[in-house]
């Protein structure tokens, strides 16, 4: 592991951490002693089944740009969205049967999660996910928040 510091490849881990198939490392270079950390993700061969019936890779970039375009201007830390990211991403592979999900499946996954932090973000994602197409089917998902 080189230093981002000094690009010293050796460092030694202060503290490692397991969570949910993610393995978080606390390193110090041996010389500049600078600390910095790092991640380490497991990546299973998922494909999505679309509603179209095709079927794509899961992308986890794919995931963390619906979620942060519906966090947009919304008081969340940056660190808080990428530990939930991770809570979706860990509870996405924990559902898989096999290798396959329907991307309907990771769409309740990512509304429940999102209902339980920040209810704009959840309608925001909401709005996008099940295509309103008008303002009564809008109204309808607001009802059922309160």
């Amino acid at each position: 592991m080189l230093c981002p510091y000094c690009n010293n490849p050796e460092t030694k881990v202060t503290d490692k951490r397991d969570s949910h198939g993610i393995v978080r490392r606390r390193r110090e270079c041996l010389k500049c002693h600078k600390r910095f950390t790092t991640y380490e993700r497991f990546e299973l061969d998922l494909r999505v089944i679309k509603k179209d019936g095709r079927r794509e890779k899961f992308s986890r970039e794919k995931l963390m740009r619906g979620i942060e375009r519906a966090f947009e201007k919304r008081p969340i830390s940056s660190e808080k969205i990428d530990k939930l990211i991770d809570d979706i991403e860990s509870r996405i592979y924990r559902k898989v049967k096999g290798k396959e999900i329907k991307s309907s499946n990771i769409g309740k996954i990512v509304m429940d999660k999102l209902k339980r932090v920040d209810k704009v973000a959840y309608i925001r994602f909401a709005s996008v996910y099940r295509q309103f197409k008008d303002v009564d089917e809008f109204k309808e998902e607001l009802k059922k928040l309160k």
